[in-house]
């Protein structure tokens, strides 16, 4: 049996402020992210087929997330309030995971040099 991992990569443009942060930081303030989100997956091979997933699965999958997120308010969305690239990739994940099997983490990256990744194991 071979195991791999996969990922398909999705970018959503979307504004935010974060409610919980002073005043007088940046980020307290209205403010715009051109996000890349990265869903990824572990697990075998299927033999008979010889993928993982088809990433149109994957692409079926995150639709209904870019419907809720792209050219949003992050701050507007259910369960967003407080819309850190933290809560950001774990809400996406507890949306996905119904649906990808093999989903094992997704990365929410707000520059190209930030990245927040979330991971069921990272819980508490």
């Amino acid at each position: 049996m071979v195991n791999v991992s996969i990922s398909r990569s999705f970018r959503l443009e979307a504004a935010r402020f974060l409610p919980r942060l002073p005043a007088s930081h940046p980020c307290s303030r209205l403010h715009g992210h051109s996000f890349l989100v990265e869903v990824a997956l572990a697990g075998a091979v299927d033999p008979q087929l010889g993928w993982l997933v088809d990433y149109d699965v994957i692409a079926a999958a995150w639709a209904p997330i870019a419907q809720a997120l792209d050219h949003r308010l992050l701050n507007e969305v259910e369960g967003l309030d407080n819309p850190t690239s933290e809560n950001l990739a774990h809400w996406i994940f507890t949306r996905l995971a119904p649906h990808i099997q093999a989903l094992t983490a997704v990365t929410v990256m707000e520059t190209p040099e930030t990245r927040a990744t979330y991971r069921p194991e990272n819980n508490p």
